[in-house]
């Protein structure tokens, strides 16, 4: 490629940008031809317009930072992919379970569409899904005591966080505000990751359930690294790279 003016290379990086996701800052140095430090100078100025956003070595247009957003809003976005979701997650239950169902609209989907495999137990944070569960035979529900965080209808605190340690339960299934590659699985709030972190130690299994928007963001509350994942179910909006990465670290995940 010709070497090109700045004003070109910004439209170059804008156009790709807008076909692609995310791009790694080391592919467009070598695509334009310039040194590392050009493209970072050229990222800067672009990033100061808020054209696009930095984050480990990548560019995307989308702000990587999540903002605590009330559930009422949440359940609007990507309803479809939550409940195609939801169903494959409600497949991995079986006869006598007890397990672990966190915060958040797509498990809240969860909650909505299971049905009991004979006996089954629930343990929650979230009052929503206590309530969608309640009414529903064969399902005993364990509702977290603890401070309410009005955004999420949920509880946190230390002790939310005690109850917890008095059950073993074989599944925990998870919502996350954020995934991303090298920070891990995250949330808005500080204290519903602490609450989150003591529910990975209650479980024997981690689902995390999530739709394709929520990968290359990142919350303010970090939650977990990907060796306590084991299983990510999401939609077919996740790239092949993000697939293949996490598979490389030990992450099923489950495409639907």
């Amino acid at each position: 490629m010709m070497k090109l003016s700045m004003s070109k290379r910004h439209a170059y990086i804008l156009d790709k940008l807008s076909k692609e996701k995310e791009i790694r800052v080391i592919d467009l140095s070598e695509e334009l031809e310039v040194s590392p430090v050009t493209i970072r100078k050229d990222l800067k100025q672009l990033e100061t317009k808020k054209l696009l956003f930095k984050s480990h070595g990548s560019i995307t247009q989308q702000n990587p930072y999540i903002q605590d957003i009330h559930v009422n809003e949440k359940e609007l976005i990507n309803i479809d992919q939550k409940i195609r979701i939801a169903q494959k997650a409600a497949e991995l239950i079986v006869p006598n379970d007890a397990i672990i169902i966190a915060s958040g609209t797509s498990v809240l989907q969860l909650a909505l569409l299971i049905e009991a495999k004979e006996q089954l137990t629930v343990l929650t944070s979230a009052i929503n899904v206590a309530m969608a569960l309640i009414k529903k035979p064969d399902i005993e529900v364990i509702q977290l005591g603890g401070i309410i965080r009005k955004t999420s209808t949920s509880v946190s605190g230390p002790f939310a966080q005690q109850m917890l340690t008095q059950f073993a339960c074989s599944k925990l299934f998870l919502g996350v505000d954020g995934i991303d590659i090298q920070y891990g699985c995250t949330t808005s709030n500080m204290m519903e990751a602490n609450i989150n972190q003591s529910m990975i130690q209650a479980a024997e299994e981690t689902i995390i359930l999530t739709d394709s928007s929520k990968f290359g963001k990142r919350g303010f509350g970090r939650i977990c690294n990907f060796d306590q994942v084991d299983r990510i179910i999401t939609d077919s909006g996740v790239s092949e790279r993000t697939v293949k990465s996490l598979e490389d670290m030990g992450v099923e995940v489950m495409v639907v």
